[in-house]
């Protein structure tokens, strides 16, 4: 059985009047979905826009919730985490985690900080142990992969490249992934939407080609 969570970070709609104005990402995302689709049922697909619904931002409330034990948690510290619960749920049963996402300010938007925040949490995605010295911390989950799709204004983001060491959404992403259970991870990125210009059709064209090779070949291998 294969689940498959899905995750777009885009503020933007997948379709507007205008299509300008259409999310990049969000479509390469669903080139991967429905390739995925074409080729093999996806037994279990969950789906969320946080960019049109954002996550709550965590609070001190919320801090102390998560380190109250389980057995001592009034009902308002449970219902401030149900909205985590729920999203920990959603991760622990994906395989595969696809997520989409434009580069704000050379890093990932609000809206999947704050799913990042809420879902990662103590006993659930990690454990701390300080018995383990100077790196106490360490993954619950394994065997996820992670794909991620990246869109940017600019170019040259990856390793490398001129603008590598402003790229804070890619490495920031795969540093997080390790905490998800992420044992594989991809990413493909379209590049020059600010430019507009041949270079921009040419890196959307490639990175729709690229989430379709992608997509077949976990869809057809695992």
């Amino acid at each position: 059985m294969r689940t498959l969570l899905h995750i777009d970070a885009s503020v933007r709609m997948a379709k507007n009047p205008n299509p300008d104005h259409n999310s990049i990402s969000k479509r390469i995302a669903m080139q991967f979905v429905s390739t995925w689709q074409s080729l093999r049922n996806i037994d279990k697909y969950i789906y969320r826009d946080i960019g049109l619904t954002p996550p709550a931002f965590i609070d001190q409330e919320w801090i102390g919730a998560v380190f109250t034990p389980d057995e001592r948690k009034s009902p308002e510290q449970c219902e401030k985490l149900a909205l985590s619960d729920q999203l920990f749920s959603e991760l622990a049963q994906a395989d595969v985690i696809l997520i989409s996402s434009p580069m704000y300010n050379y890093g990932m938007p609000a809206p999947l900080k704050a799913w990042f925040d809420q879902v990662m949490r103590i006993n659930k995605t990690f454990s701390f142990d300080l018995a383990r010295g100077d790196h106490p911390i360490e993954p619950l989950l394994s065997g996820k992969t992670l794909v991620l799709v990246t869109s940017c204004g600019e170019f040259g983001f990856g390793p490398g490249e001129e603008r590598e060491h402003m790229n804070h959404l890619g490495p920031h992403i795969k540093t997080l992934g390790r905490y998800l259970g992420v044992e594989s991870f991809h990413e493909i990125s379209a590049e020059y939407q600010e430019f507009g210009d041949e270079r921009h059709q040419q890196s959307v064209a490639s990175a729709l080609k690229n989430a379709g090779l992608l997509a077949a070949d976990l869809a057809i291998n695992g």
